[in-house]
């Protein structure tokens, strides 16, 4: 089994949230891309501190919305409607989109029975958004993960108790070993250390 260990960045430790808020706008303010604040309950405003950007995933669950309405709305177009035959012509595809309109006390088969619609529209609606939500989220915090190199540190598990930590990454652009520790020392560090991750 290999011994060689990679870089994954530097963990800092803090005395309370005010020194760590404080410390994140330092780092911010310095340039640094890569880096994340580890605490024991919510910081007001840390989010401002850190300079976090407005999630994607509002945007992403907006579409996955849409494309459920509009799946509903071909689906049951293309089954409860003569619109798709014959207004589209579809020819030699005619015969695998023969529709079955279902009439219920004497309700039209166009296209203006769209108030029917509604309900199953809605439903995929909700559908697609939900697995969007759960999926896209997934994604875009690097689930799922069996391993994070973070587990490997001790005092990684104070953060869940009464730890305040930052951990700036080796793969920030702007990380360099003694510049990076210099300036979390600045910043009112307190046990710094170098955590590595095997290869």
């Amino acid at each position: 089994m290999s011994n060689l260990k990679r870089v994954h960045g530097y963990l800092a430790e803090f005395d309370n949230a005010q020194d760590l808020y404080h410390a994140a706008e330092h780092i911010r303010d310095a340039g640094y891309q890569r880096w994340d604040c580890h605490t024991p309950f919510p910081v007001h405003g840390l989010d401002g501190a850190m300079g976090v950007s407005r999630s994607k995933l509002p945007w992403l669950v907006f579409f996955g919305g849409m494309t459920g309405t509009i799946t509903a709305f071909v689906l049951q177009t293309i089954t409860q409607t003569n619109f798709w035959r014959d207004n589209m012509g579809m020819g030699f595809l005619q015969k695998l989109v023969e529709t079955y309109p279902t009439v219920v006390q004497s309700k039209p088969t166009g296209i203006w029975t769209l108030p029917a619609f509604f309900p199953v529209m809605f439903e995929l609606t909700i559908l697609f958004s939900a697995f969007t939500v759960l999926f896209g989220l997934l994604a875009l915090i690097g689930l799922p993960r069996l391993n994070h190199p973070l587990f490997t540190s001790k005092k990684f598990a104070k953060f869940s108790d009464d730890g305040f930590l930052i951990c700036i990454e080796a793969r920030d652009p702007k990380f360099a070993q003694q510049g990076t520790r210099d300036l979390l020392e600045k910043v009112g560090a307190k046990n710094i250390e170098l955590v590595e991750d095997d290869i």
